[in-house]
């Protein structure tokens, strides 16, 4: 199985931005631990990040993988056009928040991308990803 794991904006940033909430590890860090997660599953993870919608769409519109692991950070709650995307694309997707979203600012409770893919999952730190992984081999969604 090919998974396609884009990170959004800020995310970059990861091991500077608010460490109290997302850690200190950055996100190559993430990246390789994830990496080697995937292949002990069986599977090859390819990633990509942006803080641009536009290429967030562009990599999705012409992904070629089995499934696609999402973490659109702050375009998770007002990015239609990342949710077309991922609607219209035919390929799994699972969204993935490494902080409990539903814990935090108000605005962050709503996701305009959870309509459209098949599983949500949040709150568990790097190890969300990890679990979204688990879920497309375990559970064939």
């Amino acid at each position: 199985m090919k998974v396609l794991i884009i990170n959004g904006p800020n995310l970059n940033m990861l091991g500077k931005r608010e460490p109290e909430i997302y850690g200190t590890r950055t996100l190559d860090d993430i990246n390789k631990e994830i990496s080697a997660f995937a292949i002990s599953r069986k599977c090859k993870a390819d990633f990509f990040q942006s803080n641009c919608e536009g290429e967030i769409i562009t990599k999705i519109q012409s992904a070629t993988c089995d499934a696609i692991i999402i973490n659109a950070g702050a375009y998770t709650h007002y990015s239609c056009a990342i949710r077309d995307a991922l609607k219209g694309c035919g390929i799994t997707c699972i969204e993935v928040h490494m902080s409990n979203v539903h814990a935090r600012e108000e605005f962050r409770h709503t996701s305009v991308l959870s309509s459209v893919v098949k599983g949500v999952i949040c709150g568990f730190g790097a190890d969300s990803y990890k679990l979204a992984i688990e879920g497309l081999v375990n559970y064939k969604i």
